[in-house]
């Protein structure tokens, strides 16, 4: 007569797959993370900020050169009858961007600057993950805002200028080119993290942030010979911004393509958070 059976025991939590595991970690990471980023009232009004900038610059400067269309310049006429989606698109873009590099370097430098740090990494103590997660939930919601204020500046500046330049998202290059500033914007956001994790001083870090993408990027022009122009192209923010012009080759940018140059921008985006992750997991809080 064989013995009772021994009853049925759910798999407890030291059982179950470590795949899983890890799993449940990080989806409480991503929470955490979106309920730190969407508390901060830094990251509303930046994105604010945004589209408030963006939008607005673009109205203005579209509706500045149909109102002086004739006294444009000729070169500045030309290049917006070849690439009007550039004109739509930058004008806002120029200023807009500075509030992606602010905001980057507050979503992690501002942990540092309150001790809110330290918390974070006790309740994730291989600190990877919590910055992975912070990275994922940032990028995303900084993609969908800049998708939207990059369709809706697109839309206004084709409507101003309609009376002079046609320009629509079946045109070549045109959608791709509107959908790469959301794109540019998300990963110059994780840029700007990267280096606030790298510094982990907020004023610094912003400033190294705006003068590599505003002062360094554009003085590179100004090395001689063909080594200037490979490495003004290889800048991450002049690579990176290719990816927003429906026809980079007005700007004379013929070095990389659209796609190469934001493959570039996200090589260097790349490196700067895995040295911040290294240094995160080296470092005292």
């Amino acid at each position: 007569m064989s013995g009772p059976m021994a009853p049925s025991q759910a798999p407890t939590a030291s059982q179950q797959p470590a795949r899983g595991r890890f799993l449940t970690d990080f989806s409480h990471q991503l929470l955490a993370e979106w309920t730190k980023i969407r508390s901060l009232r830094s990251t509303v009004w930046a994105l604010v900020l945004l589209f408030v900038l963006t939008l607005g610059l673009t109205t203005l400067f579209t509706s500045v050169a149909v109102a002086q269309w004739n006294q444009l310049d000729p070169g500045d006429r030309a290049s917006l009858l070849a690439d009007p989606v550039s004109g739509i698109l930058g004008s806002g873009l120029s200023l807009g961007q500075l509030t992606m590099c602010v905001l980057g370097v507050l979503v992690i430098s501002s942990e540092y600057s309150t001790g809110m740090i330290r918390s974070s990494l006790l309740a994730e103590p291989r600190r990877w993950p919590m910055l992975a997660a912070k990275c994922s939930v940032f990028a995303v919601v900084v993609l969908i805002v800049g998708e939207i204020v990059a369709f809706a500046s697109f839309f206004v500046g084709a409507a101003i200028l309609h009376s002079h330049v046609v320009v629509t998202l079946s045109d070549p290059g045109v959608l791709r080119a509107v959908v790469g500033e959301g794109l540019y914007l998300a990963v110059l956001g994780l840029f700007a993290l990267a280096i606030g994790g790298l510094l982990r001083h907020t004023a610094g870090a912003i400033t190294l942030v705006i003068g590599f993408i505003i002062v360094l990027s554009p003085l590179t022009q100004l090395i001689p010979g063909q080594i200037g122009i490979y490495v003004h192209a290889y800048m991450p923010a002049v690579a990176g911004s290719l990816i927003t012009s429906a026809n980079p080759a007005i700007s004379g940018n013929n070095v990389l393509t659209p796609w190469q140059g934001f493959g570039v921008f996200c090589l260097w985006t790349a490196v700067l958070l895995a040295i911040s992750t290294y240094l995160l997991q080296r470092r005292d809080a």
